[in-house]
């Protein structure tokens, strides 16, 4: 299977703010983590970030056909995003 992993504002900065709250990781490594997770699994994972809402946006329309399933962390856009609810 194809997923999507898709992260939103602030969370490229895992790993450099507030790590007493947020932890050591950064996107990067959590995304590492994931694809070796995945391909074990025999599975495929394409990864996106963006802190603009409408580029998060575009790209969840764009997946349509072309992956089985997107995974979101949309961060801020949890509680303030009917466009991407």
């Amino acid at each position: 299977m194809k997923f999507l992993v898709l992260n939103g504002p602030n969370l490229n900065l895992l790993g450099t703010r507030e790590k007493s709250i947020y932890g050591e990781h950064s996107l990067e490594t959590i995304n590492a983590c994931i694809d070796i997770f995945a391909k074990q699994a025999g599975h495929e994972v394409t990864f996106e970030q963006s802190n603009i809402e409408g580029v998060l946006v575009d790209v969840i329309q764009q997946a349509s056909g072309e992956f089985d399933g997107i995974v979101m962390n949309p961060a801020a856009y949890t509680h303030t995003s009917v466009a991407i609810r």
